[in-house]
């Protein structure tokens, strides 16, 4: 949350959200039923053989740009997708959906080399998407301090405002 402004934050809060401020217990009870359902349709599709894409980076509350495609992978483990799957979510399914796949979407000679460098295997553990080595990106290396470095200039022009 150190990423979000403090407006968005207190856009965020469920008092403040049309759509939740009205919430009651029971309503929290019939969420969570529906959050399960839908993870079970989820799987079921997929089972079917229905293409995903991964898109959690939206303006929704409590979903953090980014950071949140960790978690979407890992709801797609979850669901029944292997690790190879979910990552093909986020990679070649996106690319051929656009009409792109001639130039994104896997690792080849004469394609954009836009590549996430990771320090573990995320086909053994979906959660080692998390551990970002460097990020190559229009061709451009930026290493693991580069990242954290961006990320504590987000933060501070955060706290500015």
């Amino acid at each position: 949350m150190k990423y979000i402004t403090p407006a968005e934050l207190e856009n965020w809060k469920p008092e403040n959200d049309f759509f939740l401020k009205y919430r009651t217990p029971e309503f929290i009870v019939e969420k969570k039923k529906l959050y399960q359902k839908e993870l079970e349709l989820v799987g079921a599709m997929h089972k079917a053989g229905v293409p995903f894409m991964t898109g959690t980076d939206v303006p929704v509350a409590y979903t953090y740009p980014g950071f949140s495609l960790h978690d979407e992978l890992t709801l797609f483990v979850q669901t029944g997708f292997s690790p190879l799957e979910a990552l093909q979510a986020a990679t070649i399914n996106p690319a051929k959906f656009l009409g792109l796949d001639k130039s994104l979407g896997t690792i080849e000679k004469g394609k954009f080399a836009d590549l996430v460098l990771l320090d573990a295997n995320p086909l053994e553990n979906i959660a080692n998407t998390k551990k970002i080595s460097a990020v190559i990106v229009n061709g451009r290396y930026l290493p693991k301090e580069s990242l954290h470095k961006m990320l504590a200039d987000v933060e501070a022009m955060v706290n500015k405002k």
